[in-house]
């Protein structure tokens, strides 16, 4: 009998909903005895990690195909095509299409297929159904990006922005919605520019409010935003809308305006602090996350005050703290470099504050109720995202009424409750 594909995922939310399709896509075209790594290449921490699965892959499979895709195969095509336990490459275009899997399971194939990302206008033809735990389904309504950030290659490795139409998003909500699914996340790589490709130009409030007025979905979810792109319709459904949940994550980067105009940022420090006030005027149970770069090329120590500051003037929950990593092909990486042992020492200063964020953010939580959504039999998350264990089995993927008794490490413990 055929071995089903391996596979392997790095990087981001995206990427885990890509493998998934390319599950469907290789498992329906025959394709076995090979393994399929999905790269990342947002820093070069990432892409190193990515070669080092490839070579432990190749050892624990001698005599499967290896086949290479994801953004860091789609900036770098030859020097994955050059590593000796590489069979295949293919582009971030090319392993969403049945044909490119069909070929791979007949043979009939190029060693090397990417072809130029930025010529792709459509996405969205691999939609999935499902993918995800038994309670939460992530739905992927927008990749690419328009902008050009100093620091980031993922344009590149993702084409320019392009939106699933709000209809057919709908319709897989709906279908996810039938079959149980009690949250769902809307994934893509730059959400706020949701639309801008679409007849009418269409704002990421509009598709919230279309998908609240037309689905059932008792809890919806938005992943990493740009706060300075947020329309008033999602303003609107943010203060209006229960069903959507109280977290956003943004994409803030630093806290100093000189580093964030070097970097090409689109906001200010006082852009991201009054979007989170207004925010939490509207939604006071609101909390935040939020991507921030440690030792980005110029940084001073001052500059470097204005990051950590910004946890506490936001009121930043969940960090995730990025430490600077040069990309080729960037202009940030032809800028004056911080020294590696400052960007290490700043990314751990920015990662404890973080820390010190979610102990404030929990301990809060005690004696309060929540609407948990269970994830497994005994853990579950609140609407704000915090992870919830209790000491009885709860009925997987139900939304259960609890009260916060505890906590240990980074969790908060529960008790079902009854309705108030």
């Amino acid at each position: 009998m055929a071995e089903a594909p391996i596979l392997s995922n790095h990087g981001c939310r995206l990427n885990a909903y890509e493998v998934e399709a390319m599950r469907d896509l290789a498992t329906t075209a025959g394709l076995s005895n090979a393994v399929i790594v999905n790269t990342c290449a947002v820093t070069a921490e990432a892409v190193r990690k990515g070669r080092q699965d490839i070579r432990r892959l190749r050892r624990e499979n001698p005599e499967a195909r290896i086949v290479v895709t994801g953004c860091a195969a789609q900036t770098d095509p030859d020097s994955f095509a050059a590593m000796p336990e590489v069979d295949t490459v293919i582009g971030n275009t090319e392993k969403m299409q049945a044909a490119t899997w069909a070929g791979l399971a007949t043979g009939n194939t190029e060693p090397v297929q990417v072809d130029d990302i930025m010529s792709v206008t459509e996405t969205a033809g691999h939609l999935i159904d499902g993918f995800g735990t038994r309670s939460r389904a992530y739905v992927q309504v927008q990749n690419g990006c328009d902008h050009r950030c100093t620091f980031c290659i993922i344009p590149y490795g993702r084409g320019n922005s392009r939106s699933v139409p709000a209809g057919v998003v709908v319709e897989q909500i709906t279908r996810l919605v039938d079959r149980g699914f009690n949250e769902i996340v809307l994934t893509g790589v730059d959400l706020t520019s949701w639309g801008a490709d679409l007849p009418g130009a269409p704002r990421l409030g509009d598709l919230v409010a279309r998908i609240l007025k037309l689905t059932t979905v008792p809890r919806l979810r938005i992943s990493s935003i740009d706060s300075i792109e947020v329309d008033d319709a999602l303003m609107r459904c943010i203060a209006d809308e229960e069903r959507l949940m109280p977290h956003l994550h943004l994409s803030l980067q630093h806290g100093a305006d000189l580093i964030l105009k070097r970097m090409k940022r689109r906001h200010l420090r006082g852009d991201a602090i009054a979007f989170v006030e207004q925010a939490r005027k509207l939604r006071p149970d609101m909390t935040f996350g939020a991507d921030i770069i440690a030792g980005f090329p110029t940084e001073t120590e001052a500059h470097f005050a204005d990051s950590l500051r910004l946890v506490e003037d936001c009121d930043l929950t969940w960090l995730h703290v990025f430490p600077y990593s040069a990309r080729t092909g960037t202009p940030a990486a032809r800028m004056p470099a911080v020294d590696g042992r400052l960007i290490k020492q700043r990314a751990a200063r920015l990662r404890a504050a973080g820390d010190a964020a979610v102990e404030r953010h929990l301990t809060a939580q005690i004696g309060r109720h929540h609407n948990v959504l269970m994830e497994t039999p005994r853990m579950g998350r609140t609407a704000q995202f915090a992870e919830v264990t209790f000491d009885s089995d709860q009925p997987e993927g139900a939304i259960v009424q609890s009260q916060i008794t505890g906590r240990a490490d980074r969790c908060l413990r529960a008790v079902p409750s009854s309705p108030s």
